[in-house]
């Protein structure tokens, strides 16, 4: 005797739920594919409506592509450790302007196409301020990337060796937020301080850079290879819609290694 066939394929779904689940797979509607049965049954035992149920799913389906959105935008940032306004300590530093690195955070300055230059010594939150900031607005949906001064440099000289200077020149172009991590911290030479001023100068006006430095305005001539004229221009874009922050004090990550020091 030959089995009946019951309609039903491996799975145990008739025809017509195996074909909702290949269009739901190839429209990438994961979420509405993983609860769409189990939304179902419950709709029906609290008799709730067509349009409720189907609005449910829509609404779980549309978190989830944010959730997923913004874990890649995160990813894509690169950020060494991620920091929070909330972590920070503000009893260590000597001078520190809390409402206005508070205020920083209500992301206006993105709307501006401003920049925030953080100056300090080492250790002082700089870094911190700028990827909380960075790591705040892509929650909220923009995108963003830290690196430091030197790699930025590093990266396309190696880019010119290779004949690839535009289309990584283009990486620090693209996100709505730049990290510019430690500069001044180690010599510019005349290809990397051209390499800086033309970042600045592409970003200038269209979205917006974080630097972070230990360096005071006045001393970054020194930085850019005593090339003051193109420290100027360059100050010149950086500076016209920007806030700078200025932190003093002596470096938190001392502060259990060198006796004395305000705890």
């Amino acid at each position: 005797m030959t089995k009946a066939k019951s309609g039903k394929n491996e799975t145990g779904d008739s025809p017509d739920m195996a074909r909702l689940r290949t269009q739901l797979a190839a429209m990438y509607l994961t979420y509405v594919a993983k609860h769409f049965e189990a939304a179902g049954q419950k709709a029906a035992l609290e008799q709730s409506a067509h349009v409720q149920y189907l609005a449910q799913l829509i609404d779980g389906e549309s978190c989830s592509r944010e959730d997923r959105a913004t874990s890649r935008r995160i990813a894509a940032a690169r950020f060494p450790v991620l920091k929070t306004l909330e972590q920070f300590d503000w009893n260590w530093p000597a001078s520190i302007n809390q409402m206005q690195i508070r205020d920083l955070f209500r992301l206006a300055f993105l709307k501006d196409k401003g920049n925030i230059i953080f100056i300090g010594n080492v250790g002082l939150g700089k870094s911190h301020f700028a990827t909380a900031l960075a790591h705040t607005a892509c929650l909220h949906g923009h995108s963003a990337l830290f690196t430091t001064a030197i790699n930025i440099i590093n990266s396309l000289s190696a880019a010119q060796a290779s004949g690839g200077v535009k289309r990584e020149m283009n990486k620090y172009l693209k996100p709505s937020i730049l990290i510019v991590d430690e500069l001044g911290y180690l010599p510019i030479d005349k290809f990397g301080a051209d390499c800086l001023f033309q970042i600045i100068s592409a970003r200038y006006e269209r979205s917006s850079t974080i630097v972070t430095s230990n360096r005071a305005f006045k001393n970054w001539a020194e930085i850019f290879n005593n090339d003051s004229v193109l420290t100027s221009a360059l100050l010149d874009r950086l500076l016209h819609h920007a806030e700078t922050v200025l932190i003093e004090g002596q470096s938190y990550r001392m502060k259990d290694q060198v006796p004395n020091l305000k705890v």
